[in-house]
């Protein structure tokens, strides 16, 4: 069951990734490599069709040196 809500945290959860990721000089092809995942997997999360693991969040922070929160520092009164 898909939630409007969730579509929306998704989307702006995937692109702050895809800005801290270009930010950072990474590639989807780089940044998959890095964490061991397939290059769609990072493009899925970026479009916000796939809602990532705990884990691989993890991973993708230590690979981009970035503090976890900040994946997640985006605008979320927005998504209401």
């Amino acid at each position: 069951m898909e939630y409007l809500k969730d579509k929306a945290l998704l989307e702006a959860f995937g692109n702050n990734l895809r800005r801290l990721r270009k930010e950072k000089g990474f590639t989807q092809e780089k940044l998959a490599f890095e964490i061991g995942i397939e290059i769609s997997q990072i493009s899925r999360i970026e479009r916000g069709i796939l809602n990532t693991s705990v884990s691989t969040a993890n991973a993708i922070s230590k690979a981009l040196k970035v503090p976890i929160r900040e994946l997640f520092d985006f605008d979320r009164d927005r998504l209401s």
